[in-house]
């Protein structure tokens, strides 16, 4: 049954359905009802164009509009259902309100330190200038004083975190798209329950659909037992629900308010390595951080707790007060992208550290199926002689979104952005390095899903340690990964040339 529901709930399986629901609908019309079909086609014909009228009316990217308009036109029946299912932002009453409201404790509790900017300002203003976008758009403010340290697998960031939350006094709070029983969820389980009792507050929010056949029916109710508070957000109501599409894709945790992680990795075995579902090798990256900029963090998840609990509590008694803060390590801005707004941040950020790059930028990114102001940006940069790397699985988790990024390979090579691909497997990891001085480490792909319909986070990092070690893990990750070139998407011309650019059309499906 569980495996049912899984093919039934795939985005592909249900436009499939829909395309064969209009085809068998216009035969019915064609058979019995040839008469009336001018009567038919006119009201279909409207709610068409009206859907149509809606998207170019909408402030979204020119892409995404295009994207959506082509299978609308093609499925004119059911285009307008696709698109209430996988485009549209439709928020409930009781949860806007909610939203609305915990976006005034928000800026109420993160205020930028003033000094803080002045300092980065003085460094570098185009970095200052990236902060301060952040700041007003995220609400969340850059700091210094943080300690930063990265992790290039998986494995070492477990190990990192259980020895975090084993020292956990006051509260822990934990929030991932994925959570699949097995070794690493069983073991970090066990001390949530030890610490829960030991009177912790311990809270988890998991999404429901990211663990819809990963963990049992109502599992929230099983954690409560436990002495674990949770939610399920988003609960999945299959073919009810229009918010099926905006899920919480972010992974944090907090401890004590004195340190954070964040990063690509989920709760799950192969993110450990302790499975191999896609080669020989499953690689994702996180960061750690203690100091004031923890506080970030700690404000992001409450706010996604009271807004999923539609409840108030005072922020302040979260907030850990550094009396002796680690000592200057650059300037870290852990940030937050949501799609209840018309500002896609996590895209923004990226194509401002693009625009910016002066010698290299390197990309880790498991999808890459984005837009043309994205690839414009890459291209622009290669052309001006910018090292440009984008690092890509080896081996696929979904193929049509592994043939949709290979069909970019070719322009992007040909503008001189060097493409490569993680021969011994899968890489999940969201990064990206420029110049020795900035990068991203967060749950943010080049993708539309990223861009426009979940919410995400990522952490801003600027001359930190864990910048230089992230240039590590890249030089030797690179090493180790092929180089695409032109004769190999020759020879794999159907699938670039092809059905990539076809899939395309259903780009925002994928």
């Amino acid at each position: 049954m569980r495996k049912f529901l899984q093919y039934a709930l795939n985005r592909v399986v249900i436009t499939a359905v829909i395309v064969l629901m209009q085809i068998c609908f216009f035969l019915l019309i064609l058979l019995r009802w040839g008469s009336d079909y001018l009567w038919f086609s006119m009201v279909l014909r409207f709610i068409t164009m009206w859907a149509v009228i809606y998207i170019i009316w909408r402030p979204n990217n020119p892409a995404v509009k295009l994207a959506w308009i082509v299978p609308i036109l093609l499925f004119p029946l059911f285009g307008g259902v696709m698109y209430m299912l996988f485009g549209h932002v439709i928020v409930p009453k009781k949860l806007r309100e909610s939203m609305e409201r915990t976006q005034e404790l928000v800026k109420k509790s993160l205020e930028q330190d003033e000094h803080v900017l002045e300092a980065l300002e003085k460094e570098d203003l185009t970095v200052a200038n990236q902060s301060r976008y952040i700041t007003s758009y995220a609400l969340t403010p850059v700091w210094n004083h943080t300690d930063s340290a990265y992790f290039p697998n998986g494995e070492s960031w477990w190990k990192s975190l259980l020895a975090d939350l084993e020292k956990a006094e006051h509260f822990i709070f934990l929030e991932f798209f994925i959570i699949k029983e097995g070794a690493m969820w069983n073991e970090i389980l066990a001390v949530l329950e030890r610490k829960a009792k030991e009177g912790v507050d311990v809270r988890l929010i998991y999404d429901d659909v990211g663990c819809v056949f990963l963990l049992p029916k109502y599992y929230d109710r099983i954690l409560e037992k436990k002495g674990i508070k949770c939610v399920a957000f988003n609960r999945l109501v299959p073919f009810l629900s229009l918010v099926l599409n905006n899920r919480d894709h972010r992974k944090i945790v907090v401890v004590d308010g004195k340190t954070a992680y964040t990063g690509g990795i989920n709760l799950s075995d192969e993110y450990i390595n302790y499975e191999h579902p896609y080669g020989d090798d499953w690689k994702d990256v996180g960061v750690r951080m203690e100091g004031p900029a923890v506080w970030n963090f700690t404000v992001m998840f409450l706010q996604m707790w009271n807004m999923s609990r539609y409840s108030e509590e005072d922020y302040g008694r979260f907030r850990h007060e550094f009396t002796n803060p680690p000592a200057v390590d650059g300037y870290v801005q852990p940030y937050v992208d949501t799609p209840l707004d018309d500002e896609v941040l996590g895209e923004n950020v990226y194509l401002n550290m693009i625009g910016g790059a002066k010698r290299y930028i390197w990309i880790y990114t498991p999808y890459f199926v984005t837009d043309n102001e994205m690839l414009t940006a890459l291209k622009l940069a290669a052309k001006r002689g910018v090292d440009v790397r984008i690092l890509t699985p080896g081996v696929p988790d979904k193929k049509f979104v592994y043939w949709l990024t290979q069909s970019n390979y070719q322009p992007l090579i040909q503008a001189g952005v060097g493409i490569y691909q993680y021969t011994p497997g899968f890489i999940h990891a969201k990064c990206v390095l420029v110049d020795d001085e900035t990068a991203v480490v967060g749950t943010i792909n080049f993708d539309y899903r990223s861009f426009y319909h979940h919410f995400e986070c990522g952490v801003f990092l600027y001359r930190t340690q864990a910048v230089e070690e992230l240039k590590k893990d890249m030089e030797e990750t690179f090493s180790v990964s092929e180089q695409i070139t032109l004769e190999w998407c020759k020879e794999k011309f159907v699938k670039t040339n092809i059905i990539g650019p076809v899939l395309k059309l259903l780009s925002p499906l994928l």
